[in-house]
């Protein structure tokens, strides 16, 4: 496998992280509203959802890693 498919891989997979930013967003923020801030990294809704829509990413990258068959 090349390099350069890591970049490929990462830019076809950027979709998740927007989407799990956008889901965390909303739900951390409805959590944070009822006063429940508990769990959130550094008692932050955006840190926490950035943290989680990365890690999403991450993982969606190396899915596709794994399951390349070119």
């Amino acid at each position: 496998m090349h390099p350069e498919l890591v970049t490929f891989f990462a830019m076809k997979s950027f979709g998740v992280a927007v989407g799990i930013f956008v889901g965390a967003l909303i739900g951390l923020s409805i959590r944070a509203s009822r006063g429940s801030t508990q769990g959130l990294y550094k008692g932050s809704v955006y840190a926490t959802a950035f943290l989680a829509s990365m890690l999403g990413w991450a993982v969606m990258i190396l899915i596709r890693m794994v399951t390349y068959q070119g």
